[in-house]
């Protein structure tokens, strides 16, 4: 929903496909992945810094497997292809359904997630998008 004085539009999106327009912001995403995992297990931070970072990067990492889903769509049902996507978004589902900690662990974690769904995500780069609903 956004605001305009006065007014209120709301954005109707049944088919999901208002996040193909959107453009994944991937460089700061990626600099905090490496700053992540550069850390060691005495990180300077403190719990709640760290839970942040967690959800952050939980957050990204919904976002580009929810782009890397799509893509699969377009693949053939019984490609090699998209047998690899599958696994790896079973892997992020999974991955997904644990609850964030704030711990450097949990970080570096969501950080690897994230560098491994963006390394599937770019060997699809030529396959257009899909409608496809979330599991």
């Amino acid at each position: 929903m956004m605001d305009a004085p006065g007014t209120r539009t709301v954005l109707h999106d049944p088919d999901g496909t208002i996040e193909d327009q959107l453009p994944l912001d991937r460089e700061p995403q990626l600099s905090l992945v490496k700053a992540v995992l550069a850390w060691t297990d005495t990180a300077d931070l403190c719990e709640s810094d760290l839970a942040q970072i967690a959800l952050q990067l939980t957050g990204h990492a919904r976002i580009v497997a929810a782009d890397l889903r799509r893509r699969a769509a377009g693949l053939p049902e019984h490609s090699k292809r998209r047998a690899l996507v599958d696994v790896v978004l079973a892997e992020a589902d999974r991955r997904l359904s644990t609850p964030v900690r704030g711990t450097v662990a949990c970080c570096q974690n969501r950080a690897r997630l994230v560098r491994a769904l963006y390394e599937r995500l770019d060997r699809l780069a030529g396959v257009a998008p899909q409608a496809v609903t979330a599991p």
